[in-house]
């Protein structure tokens, strides 16, 4: 099965001269999001991870189930104020300007092993600072999954320079 024939293309969202890459299509579609879950986990697993890290709000989807299929914990990593009680900050600049991102004190034990998962890998700031995030609160990065990647934006080389694995199901390189 060719999962990018379940992935829309959706251009001038969310501004003009962007070529949006929406999921969703593959979401309705059982077969392909199974078949897309199967090959996720088959890239996961190897990498014995103790928790899957997803990333708000896409990065969810991926990750939540995949944790439930391995046997292992899901924690969310969301933007500042969104998760209750205490939480560990992580500040990251942007082209213009600069987010916060947040997880859960406690969420991750110091030395567990995680998997960082999203549905799309662009530029990779979001990412890196995920793992910057995780790192910070003592997880062993071992790896990052993404649905679809578009290479051209070169995340994938943000990642290598911090040391982190990427794995892609689906990528494009225009």
């Amino acid at each position: 099965m060719n999962l990018k024939d379940h992935i829309r293309h959706v251009p001038d969202f969310p501004k003009p001269g962007i070529l949006f890459y929406d999921i969703s299509t593959l979401l309705a579609h059982a077969a392909a999001w199974a078949e897309a879950m199967r090959q996720v986990k088959e890239a996961v697993a190897p990498l014995k991870p103790d928790l899957l890290v997803g990333i708000e709000s896409r990065g969810f989807l991926v990750a939540a189930p995949l944790a439930l299929s391995l046997g292992i914990g899901f924690v969310m990593v969301r933007k500042k104020n969104k998760l209750p009680g205490a939480v560990v900050s992580h500040s990251y600049d942007l082209e213009y300007g600069s987010d916060t991102i947040e997880i859960q004190e406690g969420a991750v034990a110091k030395g567990q092993r995680v998997v960082i998962l999203d549905d799309l890998l662009a530029t990779g700031g979001t990412m890196t600072a995920a793992v910057d995030l995780c790192r910070k609160v003592g997880a062993e990065v071992v790896g990052t999954n993404y649905l679809i990647e578009l290479s051209f934006l070169n995340g994938r080389q943000r990642l290598a320079d911090k040391g982190v694995g990427v794995h892609s199901l689906m990528v494009y390189d225009s």
